[in-house]
This record gives C-alpha cells, structure tokens and sequence, in this order.
C-alpha cells in the first residue's frame, strides 16, 4: 500500500517538474512567483501587467511610448539600449525581464545572471510568439485565468479572418518604412509584414528580394502593387512622410500607380504596427483585413 501510495505521489509530480518554464533563448525560467520584477522593454512590462503582475523598475519607454500608469515607487531604470546595471540590481530584483533581439538586453541579461539574477527573455515577432510569452506570463504571476481570458478568443479572431481571406483573391501589397531620411521595402521580418502575409498578400518585396536591398520608384512601377502600405520610423511622422513626398510623391510615375490612382495607400498607425500590439493583435489583423478587402468591395 505504501509502495502505491509512493508511486502516485512521484507521478502527481513528475508532471510539475517538467513543466518549467522557458523563454526565447529556450532558457528555463523557473517556476518561483517573482515580487520584484525589472522589465527592460515598455511592450513586455505592459504586457507583464496585463497579466496580472507588478513593476518595480521599468525603462523610459514604458512611459514615453505605451504610456504605462505605473505607481510612483517604479523608478525609471535607463533606455531600451542602454540600461542601468548599477540601477536595475539596487532594485533587488527576483526577476528582469527583457527582449531577446536588443542585444545591450542580451548582454545586461549575462551579466545579470552572473549576478544571480533570473532573467526571461523574449522575442515577439507573431501573435503566437505573443501567445506564449503570456503563457509563462499567467503561470509566473499565477494567473492562467488572464491567458484563458485574453489568448484564446484572440487567436480565434485572427483565425477567421485567415480564414475568410483564403476564398478571396491574394491582393499584391508593397509594405514600405518610411524616415526622415529615406524608405526602405520590408519583407515578412516585422509586425505588419508577417500580418499581411497571414492574409494571404503577395508582397512584392518579399517575391522580389532585390527590392529590400535597393528599393528604386521604376521597380515599384513594374511591379505596381494593389496598395502600398507606409509604416513610419521615427519620432516625427511627418517629416518622414514628407521626404517620402518629396522623393517619389509629386513623379508622374508615382500618380500613375494604381495603388495611388485607386487611393489606396495606407500609413500603418504605430500602436497597432510598429510597437507590439499586446492585447490588440486581433485589433491589428481586423484593421488590415477592412482595408485589404472590405475597403475593396472584394
């Protein structure tokens, strides 16, 4: 009897240990619940709290660009590239969070651990990237409820608007970023490309790898997409749109596109595609679905 008892007490919690959690870097995380957490990304911090936990150091952008309603003891631990050490251990922290594509984060992350600091880095490129930060997230701050909450209908969303889309024409798309200084083609290698490939578009700079490295106003003719979609870099959009106006904007080859004779060029809004969407990723794919087909009268 005991010997049974003894056995289903070791596979009651074999279960649990194989469990742990992991991050980007396949980096176990650890299934301890933190109390001081640091995270070094504004969009992982809001999504920290979105899943039910709490801050004691953020960096600037957590402020300055998801403007996050933090409490006044959150002291402000440096920038995205360049955060503060010195700063971040005084915190005490039982856990830092950071992004596992900055590489200032990836090398404060060995050090940190060095220190004996658990870190969880992350990359989020897809909403099941998303998906599964928020994962560990839920479990860390022992709140699966929030994921079942969220994740969920979210990903059920996204997943009927692929699904409509594929008895519908494949629309050709050119998805361009845009700066004060120049513009650049983009492929599938951010947010609102993988988005638009989802969606079944045929992005031309993606099937014409040339165009990402040299982008010319004569290739675009050639190709001359269904819409043209602009996300902007920098902190001055419209400087930035300006010199995209000022290159290509007022050439007769330009008007004469049919994405621009048809009004169909689109300035991507920055929260919903240039920062991650965090809770909104639905919002983001049913923002570029009405404009791809239900703007169209497909």
């Amino acid at each position: 009897m005991r010997r049974t008892l003894a056995l289903l007490l070791i596979l009651l919690i074999l279960p649990c240990a194989a469990s742990a959690f992991t991050d980007s870097r396949s980096a176990e995380v650890g299934e301890q619940v933190p109390e001081r957490v640091v995270c070094l990304y504004g969009s992982y911090a809001e999504a920290w709290l979105q899943a039910g936990g709490s801050l004691v150091g953020v960096t600037e952008d957590a402020v300055s660009e998801r403007a996050l309603a933090l409490s006044p003891d959150v002291q402000i631990i440096g920038t995205t590239k360049a955060p503060n050490l010195e700063l971040i251990l005084a915190l005490n922290p039982d856990l830092v969070i950071l992004s596992a594509d900055i590489a200032a984060q990836v090398s404060a992350a060995q050090t940190l651990e060095a220190a004996g600091v658990r870190c969880a880095a992350f990359r989020v490129d897809t909403v099941q990237e998303y998906a599964s930060m928020m994962e560990v997230f839920t479990q860390l701050t022992v709140r699966p409820d929030l994921y079942e909450q969220e994740i969920p209908p979210m990903l059920a969303q996204i997943d009927g608007l692929i699904a409509d889309v594929r008895a519908q024409r494949a629309p050709s798309v050119l998805l361009l970023r845009a700066y004060s200084t120049g513009v650049k083609a983009k492929g599938a290698d951010n947010l609102a490309g993988v988005m638009l490939e989802d969606l079944g578009c045929d992005n031309i700079a993606s099937r014409v790898p040339s165009l990402l490295e040299e982008l010319t106003l004569e290739s675009i003719v050639a190709a001359d997409p269904d819409c043209i979609f602009i996300s902007v870099m920098g902190s001055d959009e419209d400087a930035a749109l300006a010199a995209l106006d000022t290159s290509w904007g007022q050439n007769p080859a330009w008007q004469a596109l049919r994405a621009v004779a048809e009004g169909r060029v689109y300035v991507l809004p920055k929260d919903l595609f240039h920062y991650k969407p965090n809770a909104r990723w639905g919002e983001s794919y049913a923002y570029l679905y009405n404009l791809l087909f239900e703007s169209a009268g497909s």
